[in-house]
């Protein structure tokens, strides 16, 4: 029996009270369709480049 893996995009999104939050940064470049990584000092899009340090 294989066991069940929870998809990737299912960590980007958190669901509550009927509402979906999105729970990472959108790309100002790019639009709210375009998830940020979080790279512990900074944000990037993997899209365009834009990268955002973090203070």
């Amino acid at each position: 029996m294989s066991k069940k893996v929870k998809a990737a995009k299912a960590k980007l999104y958190k669901l509550e009270g009927g509402k979906l939050e999105r729970l990472c940064l959108s790309c100002p470049r790019c639009g709210p369709g375009v998830f940020m990584a979080d790279h512990g000092n900074r944000w990037a899009c993997g899209k365009c480049g834009y990268t955002d340090f973090k203070k």
